[in-house]
């Protein structure tokens, strides 16, 4: 998954950290909603916080 942040660093981290987005349809991972907190995924109920990412946190 790659992300551009509004400071124009530009993350990638792979998918096999969040499972629940490794086993979604394409459809189901484009459906992202971008909240307060992070990145929020409403069929998968799946939130991923920015700075998680940022210390390379992986889904628990």
């Amino acid at each position: 998954m790659w992300l551009t942040l509004s400071d124009g660093r530009v993350l990638g981290v792979p998918l096999v950290w969040f499972p629940r987005l490794l086993n979604a349809t394409p459809q189901q991972r484009e459906a992202v909603e971008i909240t307060p907190f992070g990145l929020h995924w409403e069929d998968l109920d799946e939130d991923i916080s920015i700075p998680a990412l940022l210390n390379g946190q992986r889904a628990a």
